[in-house]
């Protein structure tokens, strides 16, 4: 792009999935003490290439073929006019940084706040709050300290 071209408008796009597959839904009460619609897992899409974080550190797809399958949900964010290369830039200081390989915590650090991060830095927004507050619900939950237990257990370095 020449410097007096204007950068092109892109949609952003959340892809929403449940990967509980509904056992959210009909177990979380018994088991949580409180109802859940769905365990969330997020990525975001810019020019039909999906990003996300997982405990293989974060992945670029293109939108819809991850192994998550269908999204429940896809959200439409808005426009970015960061050029692809500065999210680029952005995305490699992410991986050296909070998201790096081995970061990834299900409670703590997870492909919510990730997708929440790359909203934030492409047009301000935020992710939806019933998604990026998940952890916290669980945590405040009636069983919140056996599942942060069970969890740092299984996030515990080896």
């Amino acid at each position: 792009m020449s410097d007096n071209e204007e950068p092109q408008a892109q949609k952003v796009q959340v892809y929403v999935y449940d990967i509980s597959h509904g056992l959210a839904r009909s177990l979380s009460m018994g088991f949580l003490g409180i109802q859940l619609d769905a365990i969330y897992h997020t990525g975001i899409v810019i020019n039909k290439t999906e990003y996300y974080f997982d405990t293989e550190g974060v992945t670029a797809l293109p939108a819809g073929t991850t192994r998550f399958g269908i999204p429940q949900e896809v959200l439409d964010c808005g426009e970015t006019y960061i050029p692809q290369d500065v999210f680029h830039e952005f995305l490699e200081d992410m991986k050296e940084g909070r998201f790096k390989f081995g970061s990834y915590n299900v409670l703590r650090n997870n492909c919510n706040h990730f997708t929440h991060d790359a909203l934030q830095f492409l047009n301000g927004q935020d992710l939806d709050v019933k998604i990026l507050n998940l952890p916290e619900q669980v945590l405040s939950s009636p069983n919140g300290a056996m599942i942060e237990q069970m969890f740092g257990a299984m996030s515990a370095p080896r």
